[in-house]
């Protein structure tokens, strides 16, 4: 059996359990021809565990119109914002504190994102998350 012909890759964020065929969902794969309705009932259903996350996800679309599509972590911005209970950052950057990370919650985070970033060590993934942490006015607790 010969590999599928890949027609396109289409990377979008969607609020995991909550696909549905409208916009923006609709609007970005529409034009690919996927089946919409197929699409949303899968990746709801692999994302429900996920509920309230806004996930990455990338989809791979075949010339037969057929699609896989992988599921990545929440953006490193969102999961501080989720674990401090904060609605955004902080307009300033890292001029303005908005809050602060224990140790213990940049090692949570960190190890969410592990998967998706480039590094192997959860030291260097702490270093990542500590980065964006405060370019939004995160302080880091040592």
């Amino acid at each position: 059996m010969a590999a599928k012909k890949v027609s396109k890759i289409i990377k979008i964020h969607i609020p995991a359990g909550k696909a549905t065929p409208a916009p923006p969902v609709g609007t970005v794969l529409g034009p690919a021809g996927i089946n919409l309705q197929e699409f949303c009932t899968k990746y709801n259903d692999a994302t429900k565990d996920k509920m309230g996350d806004v996930l990455p996800v990338e989809i791979t679309i075949y010339e037969d119109r057929s699609f896989d599509f992988v599921v990545k972590t929440p953006p490193t911005a969102f999961l501080i914002k989720k674990l401090l209970k904060l609605k955004k950052g902080s307009t300033k950057g890292s001029k303005e504190v908005v809050g602060t990370l224990t140790q213990a919650q940049l090692k949570e985070i960190a190890e969410i994102k592990l998967p998706d970033l480039n590094c192997y060590t959860i030291e260097d993934a702490m270093k990542i998350v500590a980065g964006t942490a405060k370019n939004m006015g995160i302080n880091i607790e040592e």
